[in-house]
């Protein structure tokens, strides 16, 4: 399956790949700060290029949580403090767990952070993806199919807007196929399997999970995301998070690998280490 790109696409989808190289350079700067709603030369579409990212802390959990120590990093003092912060559940309420995945999710929570993908330096899967602390940067051609560039663990995606074809395994960013509703990108996810986490406190889901993300520009600096997550082995009922992801307009505005493998060494081999 090739990437059907025009020329000046093709270089954003080069800067995008280049995320994955082994270069300590920054990537390129994002596209203008200052796009059009719509634009001719992106087959009508509204211009989604550019780095954007979620600024709340869903990253930590999803549901209404208040801010809490730590304890196990007290060394950190209050910079190890989790932040306070309200629901991104569409509705402002918790996710629809069945028993079993509820009693999953808080085991998950007691064993954090070692039984989180993140700290594992693993890929976060959708859509964990799009609201996790770092910005991240899409890459839309006039016609075809688009990048999106992620800095954790060397991250990247192809919405694949003309390929319906399903995934041929599960992996940890599944399959993403896009199209346009109007002037919403419409992507959803499918494929992807079990190991993932949705944020830092435990919630989860099955390798029958079903994402389906809409990306719709309020203006040319805020874009309206949602993300409706089906999955009949883990919730009760189909459930839909909601938030603003803002662009970066600061004119050197670029991405910066973080290549955490390194960072995880201790974690997943300390008995090795003897650090236990």
């Amino acid at each position: 399956m090739s990437i059907r790109f025009t020329s000046a696409a093709l270089l954003a989808s080069t800067l995008a790949l280049g995320a994955c190289s082994q270069s300590t350079e920054p990537q390129a700067p994002a596209a203008s700060a200052e796009p059009a709603a719509t634009t001719g030369e992106l087959g009508g579409h509204p211009n989604l290029n550019g780095i954007w990212q979620a600024m709340n802390t869903a990253y930590w959990n999803l549901e209404a949580h208040n801010a809490v120590a730590l304890d196990n990093h007290w060394k950190l003092g209050a910079i190890g403090a989790i932040p306070a912060g309200p629901s991104v559940i569409r509705g402002g309420g918790t996710i629809p767990y069945l028993p079993e995945a509820l009693a999953k999710r808080d085991a998950n929570l007691v064993d954090w952070p070692a039984q989180d993908p993140e700290a594992k330096c693993y890929m976060l899967g959708v859509p964990r993806v799009t609201y996790h602390n770092m910005p991240f940067q899409i890459f839309q051609g006039d016609s075809g199919d688009m990048i999106m560039v992620y800095p954790f663990a060397a991250t990247n995606r192809t919405i694949y807007m003309n390929d319906p074809t399903p995934p041929p395994i599960d992996t940890w960013m599944g399959k993403s196929d896009g199209t346009w509703d109007g002037d919403t990108l419409v992507v959803t996810t499918t494929g992807q399997h079990d190991q993932t986490w949705l944020d830092r406190s435990g919630n989860h889901h099955s390798a029958q999970l079903r994402v389906t993300e809409r990306f719709a520009l309020i203006d040319k600096d805020h874009m309206q995301y949602e993300a409706t997550l089906e999955d009949p082995l883990t919730y009760s009922a189909p459930w839909t998070i909601e938030m603003v992801l803002y662009r970066n307009v600061d004119k050197n505005a670029q991405l910066y690998e973080h290549k955490c493998v390194p960072f995880a060494d201790k974690l997943l081999y300390s008995d090795l280490m003897g650090l236990e």
